[in-house]
């Protein structure tokens, strides 16, 4: 099996939002029911990564098997951490977002990792409190707990009845080179 990571283009579009759909249903029979509703992650939101050249597509000899988000900082809605802090809260970072793969890619997180630290050394990561999968392959990985952030998109006036639903565990790597 060959394992290419490469910058998503328009014409991946269709094969994303496969690989985005395979990843809604893990995550639902997985008991996250909360995190990537509503149509979300759409493809206006994928689009604007690639428009930022950050959307980026697994692929095992020429099948789309994954999909992510790599994008510089800053992530505005990393500016404020609660109930912790950041390793570094000086230096730039790449965050990571809108991770998913099907069922049947394995090594994808890793993959994903390992392409994103020979970039750069300092890299964010954030995920719903249901989402235990990615949890767990995130401090296997080595990133460590810092908090908890707020998804900017919260609406004020409806802050205190989303919260739950809005806040993100927030974690950090910095590789030492």
């Amino acid at each position: 099996m060959k394992r290419l990571i490469r910058e998503a283009i328009p014409c991946d579009m269709a094969e994303i939002m496969r690989v985005m759909d395979a990843a809604k249903k893990i995550m639902r029979q997985s008991g996250n029911m909360h995190q990537w509703t509503d149509g979300y992650p759409s493809e206006a939101v994928i689009a604007a990564d690639m428009e930022r050249h950050g959307g980026y597509v697994v692929e095992d000899d020429n099948r789309i098997v994954g999909y992510f988000a790599f994008l510089p900082s800053p992530e505005p809605t990393y500016t404020s951490i609660y109930e912790g802090q950041w390793l570094d809260d000086t230096q730039p970072y790449h965050v990571v977002h809108r991770i998913a793969s099907p069922p049947d890619a394995h090594g994808i997180f890793s993959s994903i990792m390992d392409f994103c630290f020979s970039i750069d050394s300092n890299i964010r990561i954030d995920t719903h409190r249901d989402n235990r999968i990615m949890q767990h392959v995130i401090s296997k990985y080595g990133f460590t707990y810092c908090g908890i952030i707020y998804l900017a998109n919260v609406d004020a006036r409806r802050r205190t009845e989303h919260l739950a639903q809005q806040e993100r565990l927030a974690y950090q790597k910095i590789e030492i080179k």
